[in-house]
């Protein structure tokens, strides 16, 4: 199955420069699921979400079609990492507790996502997946990230538009549950912030349709923004949207499912 890859060719500065996710995060989906025997991260990337499920499960199957990035990501003990795409796990049948879904909800196949989650879960397991998009920081940092941000507008991929609606209008077909989530959280340095505005997909793909960096271009502003403090508090909000499975009807491939229509391609 192809999937759309905007990672694989910086794994690596992907795996360094992507913000961590809040422990209490896990706490909370781990405390919503039926069990903590197996949880299955979806598009795990570099691996940030599954070892932090790996404090709360006894083991954590994660995948992702990029094997790129299944390359670069943070081993663990209790962590299997596979090559394989979000639509076919690979999992035996209500095997899973929790499927998870880290910033990546938005480059699946859905109604073939919906219908694997609906087979590996067990009968009242949980399926979470979240997103962040605009980040929120003091003084004129904010301001100057959202300007790059407009540069590189055209550039953005379609799948973009779901994740600045907080995956509002995706359709789960599963019993509603309620995740309130803290926002990530960090203490950076301008450098720091620099480099994960180098893993924008829409960065990348404005430096290879111009060959010009968008984001050199705003390291003076960026640094006059900043001023003299060594590091400054960068956050993010998270949209929590999950569900849970029963042990009725589970969703099933050519049943209707999420819907993607309805936002404008950025």
């Amino acid at each position: 199955m192809s999937f759309k890859d905007h990672f694989s060719a910086h794994a690596a500065s992907y795996a360094a420069a992507r913000p961590t996710y809040p422990r209490a995060l896990f706490a909370r989906l781990a405390a919503a699921a039926p069990g903590r025997a197996l949880a299955w991260d979806a598009g795990t990337g570099s691996g940030q979400a599954a070892v932090a499920l790996a404090a709360h499960f006894a083991r954590v199957h994660a995948t992702d079609a990029s094997a790129e990035q299944v390359a670069h990501a943070a081993p663990h003990p209790r962590v299997t990492y596979a090559v394989a795409p979000a639509e076919a796990s690979g999992l035996p049948d209500a095997s899973c507790d929790l499927v998870t879904v880290a910033q990546a909800l938005h480059w699946f196949d859905l109604p073939r996502f919906w219908a694997e989650a609906g087979r590996v879960l067990r009968p009242g397991g949980v399926v979470a997946a979240w997103s962040y998009a605009r980040l929120h920081a003091t003084g004129r940092v904010e301001a100057v990230v959202d300007a790059l941000d407009a540069e590189v507008g055209a550039w953005w991929p379609p799948e973009r538009a779901l994740v600045d609606d907080a995956y509002a209008s995706i359709a789960v077909p599963f019993a509603p549950v309620v995740v309130d989530a803290p926002p990530m959280r960090v203490r950076w340095t301008a450098a720091q912030l620099l480099a994960y505005l180098r893993t924008w997909s829409a960065v990348r793909r404005c430096q290879a349709d111009t060959g010009r960096d968008p984001v050199a271009a705003i390291e003076g502003p960026l640094a006059d923004a900043w001023g003299a403090a060594a590091r400054r508090t960068i956050t993010w909000p998270l949209t929590v949207r999950a569900g849970r499975a029963d042990d009725s009807s589970p969703p099933r491939p050519g049943r209707p499912a999420a819907p993607r229509a309805g936002l404008p391609p950025r």
